[in-house]
């Protein structure tokens, strides 16, 4: 009797065990990949495409073999706008999902929420949004725009004839680190113009901010003491009041133009962007660059979005930051080939120097000193359709300058390689 018991328990403990095996092997088969970013909450608007462009890149991969022979199986939180729910997610991705990189987060805030984590836990993280600069990591490659790869160019821009030769600036952003690190850089750009701070108004409005009736009133007012541009730091749904005022009160791009660094084709979709016509952002790309990458790219994007019966389908758009999404899901994907594993510090080294040809029509590099890409810079203008009329860009990819030359003491930082945190 013992030893028949023995026998079935054995068997069933060796059936467990086989099961276990063939459910690691199953697992072995995929590599995870985070997509993290908030699918609720007042970035969703801005957010929601990074994470679908991030899936259609993924499936697409997977589609043509996947890397190193397995397929992506990605794995999508929602932190939900929330910043330090951002590290709690982070976490999960790294300890309990195991993801070999995560693509993701929008504002800077989110992004210094979910750093400490990707630190300490030695994970890779692929940010794609343009931001302030004054950070490198070891652990994080920036795929979006650094300060002299946007917001400089953008403002020498205004100040220069064919930008409407501004005198006087009217910084305008929402309450956190990006607008206020992008406007302390910029105002020290502007003294070196010789533009005094009596020429230099600042606001900032909190996350979700709706009732911009009075900022624009006193935009106006401001305006009166001079040739003026607003420049924009305002990041997710708060865009859509703060334009529709804008034309609410007639103000017009030929009287005071406004220049947005987090304004791309998403924001505008759904507004009337006839009275917005003339007013301008600055990017690294947008959809309408007239290339056969771009059109590959927009049609792919487009097509993946009827087949997915994703929100509004017919009318979706590509942006800069679904373009750095692409693009760095591709360069991680094609360091984990060079590398022949998805280890992180062999992943990191074999990341300097990758190349790809993007939707922008340029050949990005990742610089292998301080893990930013190389990107060409744009200045585009609403057109009554809700996409941007390229007016100035550069002739080739601007190396990026995380540590600004106009923050005292950034000089010594500037070519600095990237170190790892525990040195």
């Amino acid at each position: 009797m013992q030893r028949r018991t023995f026998i079935k328990a054995f068997a069933l403990s060796a059936s467990v065990i086989s099961m276990g095996l063939a459910f690691s092997a199953q697992a072995a088969d995929t590599i995870k990949v985070g997509i993290m970013h908030s699918l609720s909450g007042t970035m969703a608007i801005s957010e929601t495409p990074l994470k679908d462009v991030a899936l259609m890149t993924i499936a697409d991969i997977n589609a043509k073999g996947g890397v190193l022979g397995k397929q992506l199986e990605p794995v999508v939180v929602d932190p939900a706008s929330n910043w330090p729910l951002f590290a709690e997610k982070a976490r999960q991705l790294l300890s309990q999902d195991k993801a070999a990189v995560v693509f993701g987060c929008w504002t800077s805030v989110s992004r210094k929420s979910v750093l400490p984590v990707f630190e300490e836990l030695n994970g890779l993280l692929f940010y794609p949004v343009q931001y302030e600069g004054e950070e490198m990591s070891p652990n994080v490659f920036y795929t979006g725009a650094a300060p002299n790869q946007q917001a400089i160019p953008a403002v020498e821009y205004l100040m220069s004839e064919d930008g409407g030769a501004a005198k006087r600036f009217f910084l305008l952003g929402t309450d956190y680190v990006y607008p206020r690190t992008t406007n302390k850089i910029l105002r020290a750009f502007l003294h070196s113009k010789g533009v005094q701070d009596k020429d230099i108004e600042e606001v900032y409005t909190p996350f979700g901010y709706s009732d911009y009736q009075t900022i624009v009133s006193n935009i106006k007012k401001f305006s009166a003491g001079g040739k003026t541009a607003v420049v924009s730091t305002i990041n997710g749904d708060s865009n859509v009041p703060f334009y529709k005022e804008l034309a609410n009160q007639g103000l017009k791009a030929t009287d005071v133009p406004v220049v947005a660094f987090s304004v791309g084709e998403e924001e505008l979709r759904g507004i009337d962007t006839k009275p917005l016509v003339g007013n301008l952002a600055a990017w690294n790309y947008f959809e309408s660059v007239d290339n056969p990458t771009n059109k590959a790219f927009v049609a792919q994007w487009k097509a993946y979005a009827k087949a997915h019966k994703l929100p509004n389908a017919d009318t979706v758009v590509t942006n800069d930051p679904m373009e750095a999404t692409y693009v760095g899901i591709h360069m991680w994907a094609q360091a984990v080939e060079k590398a022949g594993t998805t280890d992180v510090d062999k992943v990191r080294a074999a990341m300097a120097g990758q190349t790809f040809k993007a939707p922008s029509g340029f050949t990005l590099t990742m610089d292998a000193t301080n893990h930013h890409l190389h990107k060409p810079v744009m200045i585009g203008e609403i057109e009554g359709n809700g996409q941007f009329n390229v007016v100035w860009q550069t002739d080739e990819a601007v190396r990026a300058q995380p540590w600004s030359p106009f923050i005292a003491g950034n000089d010594k930082k500037s070519d600095e390689p990237v170190k790892m945190a525990s040195n």
